[in-house]
């Protein structure tokens, strides 16, 4: 039977909870766009804006506004100083014009004004030029968008037996993307384009399966990357490996849930569509919360543990997991319900039970008054 911590019997009205869910859904949504409306986009780190890159630590403590002040005759354009564990500190400049040595110099000759030369010292020195940071930006958006798009094609091939139209549908969306590039069409507005349009193409082909696991997908990604936003978080590619691992991990998810209510459902337990997912989560949700209790307890130790440089990264996986497991269970399958017209819903069994009720009432009343 395998650990279960709920009762097999346990039958949670998921699907009545739905519209709550929406709207718990739609506010993070939208306080997250518009915190990236907002900045202008995400805070992008080294690896995507360029520049220079300084990790000092400091054996005496160290405001971080005065560090900032200590730092002002360097003349670093664009400096930024953020704390990176007790005693060290992380110093972001544009560094316009300046090599890494110049960098180091500068900020060296500023602090030696205040500090002995052994009172800090230099961890790490990194430098990202703009073309090599647009590079890597370009190649981010592309891996997000290509592992969603053959996301789609595994869904509909694997629930509805459709790989030829959502094949043929992911090769004409990415040589579209390949061609628009060429011509320097700016690539951001390319993948949301090529996005909405297989959000429509997988809605007006009727992959219900794939779309309910796309919109899933894109929901988790647009909430984490809010959540960086509000909080002033940088978006580097430790970010992005984050967010390819909590798409991954989204879909492990819901391909659980969604194989078990495809299985209730070619057994016909009900003729209500929602009464078979609610049975199908209810089945599943042992499985889904230990998976998901499991996964955060080692993301929780990376956090608190595995010190400033992996910090952002843990707390990127720790909200996708969360945020993935909530749209497993209400997003992914809300919208297998609104797109499976097949089965009847409660309202309908109801008139359908009355109108039953109705026309035997009249072939009674019409066979006594024959007699």
């Amino acid at each position: 039977m395998g650990f279960q911590i709920f009762r097999q019997d346990t039958n949670y009205d998921f699907m009545g909870k739905r519209r709550w869910a929406l709207i718990l859904s739609l506010v993070l949504l939208f306080a997250g766009l518009l915190s990236l409306l907002i900045k202008g986009g995400p805070r992008l780190g080294i690896d995507f804006a360029g520049g220079v890159v300084i990790q000092l630590q400091f054996e005496p403590d160290v405001d971080i506004a005065e560090l900032q002040n200590m730092l002002e005759p360097a003349d670093l354009p664009g400096l930024v100083v953020q704390n990176f564990g007790a005693d060290e500190y992380l110093l972001r400049t544009s560094a316009e014009g300046m090599t890494p040595s110049d960098v180091r110099q500068a900020t060296q000759n500023a602090l030696l004004e205040h500090f002995h030369e052994d009172d800090f010292s230099f961890q790490r020195l990194e430098m990202v030029g703009p073309r090599v940071a647009a590079e890597l930006w370009e190649n981010a958006l592309q891996a997000l968008f290509f592992a969603v798009l053959l996301i789609s094609i595994y869904i509909s091939g694997r629930f509805e037996d459709k790989w030829f139209i959502a094949g043929f549908m992911a090769a004409g969306l990415a040589l579209g993307v390949y061609l628009l590039k060429l011509i320097a069409v700016p690539l951001i507005f390319l993948i949301l384009a090529a996005l909405l349009i297989s959000v429509l193409l997988t809605w007006y082909l009727r992959l219900s399966f794939a779309l309910g696991a796309v919109l899933a997908l894109i929901h988790d990604v647009l909430i984490t990357v809010g959540i960086f936003s509000l909080l002033n978080k940088e978006f580097d590619l430790s970010i992005v490996a984050a967010l390819l691992t909590i798409i991954g991990y989204s879909l492990n998810d819901t391909i659980v849930i969604f194989d078990r209510i495809r299985e209730n459902m070619r057994k016909k337990i009900s003729t209500s569509l929602s009464q078979i997912i609610n049975v199908s989560l209810n089945q599943t949700l042992s499985r889904t919360i230990v998976t998901s209790g499991t996964t955060l307890m080692v993301i929780l130790a990376l956090l608190i543990l595995g010190g400033g440089i992996i910090h952002d990264f843990a707390f990127a996986l720790m909200v996708g997991v969360l945020v993935g497991t909530y749209s497993s269970i209400f997003v992914a399958s809300s919208i297998l319900k609104s797109l499976r017209p097949e089965l009847p819903e409660e309202d309908d069994v109801e008139e359908d039970a009355l109108q039953n009720r109705r026309k035997k009432s009249r072939v009674k009343r019409k066979t006594v008054f024959e007699s």
